[in-house]
């Protein structure tokens, strides 16, 4: 499979009709359908219903383009990452992250890292934790964090921060009252439950799910869902409830009641990690700033997620 099967399939499933994406394309109609039969022999599935009016992708086909649709954004972003570093020629560093993280500590320390080494470019890519492990390891990224303890010995890690969990119910729901007040992970037994991210695992839904069989809670059924947002509205919409990082009630929904977890290990780290062998600048002055927060220079902002 090349990148010029995926770019074909993906104009064919746009326009939902060979000829048109072919003339987008630039080439003519017997050799697009003769790429796409490639990719579909060498998937062993049909991509296209070619019998609808227009063409209508199939099952295997609506798999392909989720994934197709990422990949073909990330070779963009790759793209215009190397035309940036080329015109710029600033020294760059690359952190992954989980995006739950994105409300808690970690723009803070993004600003505070910018504030000190305006010289560097800093771009921010999504992933979960065991990706940011193999972006390490390959140089693709230069640190990562994340909510998983991931053991490998080319990897260095650090606690920043251990938040808090919070059961996000819908407004009308019995257990939204009183608001603020504890709750036990009890009250989640035979509820409906939301998980989050349905995929790549193991994640966050997993690390949810041993503190439930730690404490011998049994969840109604389980949805899985890919994003945080997603959830939340599912949450909204009374489909079920769901137990998400502290700081998510930053988004301050009108439709969501958030209730404190009373169990003091209902908690989701937030740790940073980076390659062992670096020893460059910008990695220290990163780790710097991460111990300087986890240690109390910055304990107003822990306090905020620890202590709801």
């Amino acid at each position: 499979m090349e990148l010029r099967h995926l770019h074909y399939f993906l104009a064919v499933a746009r326009e939902r009709n060979f000829t048109r994406a072919a003339g987008l394309l630039g080439i003519a109609q017997p050799p697009l359908s003769r790429q796409i039969r490639e990719l579909e022999d060498e998937l062993g599935q049909a991509l296209f219903d070619r019998e609808s009016r227009p063409i209508a992708l199939t099952d295997a086909g609506r798999v392909m383009l989720d994934h197709a649709q990422r990949v073909m954004q990330a070779v963009g972003q790759l793209h215009a990452a190397m035309k940036r570093h080329a015109e710029g020629g600033r020294q760059r560093f690359i952190i992954g992250f989980v995006g739950s993280t994105i409300y808690g500590p970690v723009p803070d320390l993004i600003r505070r890292f910018r504030a000190a080494a305006p010289q560097i470019e800093i771009d921010l890519v999504e992933m979960n934790t065991m990706a940011q492990i193999e972006a390490l390891k390959n140089g693709r990224i230069d640190a990562g964090f994340g909510r998983l303890t991931a053991d490998d010995r080319a990897i260095r890690r650090h606690l920043i921060v251990r938040e808090r969990l919070l059961m996000a119910l819908p407004v009308f729901h019995q257990l939204a009252a009183p608001k603020g007040q504890p709750i036990s992970l009890n009250a989640a037994a035979h509820e409906p439950l939301i998980l989050y991210p349905s995929e790549p695992r193991p994640s966050y839904a997993d690390q949810l799910l041993d503190i439930l069989r730690d404490h011998d809670v049994q969840p109604g059924p389980m949805r899985e869902v890919r994003e945080l947002q997603t959830a939340l509205g599912l949450v909204a919409a009374g489909v079920g409830i769901a137990i998400v990082p502290a700081a998510v009630q930053r988004l301050r929904r009108d439709d969501i009641v958030y209730r404190p977890i009373a169990e003091r290990d209902a908690i989701s780290p937030i740790i940073v990690s980076w390659r062992i062998a670096d020893q460059s600048e910008p990695t220290r002055l990163l780790e710097r700033l991460c111990r300087e927060l986890s240690e109390g220079t910055a304990a107003g902002l822990n306090a905020a997620l620890t202590d709801i």
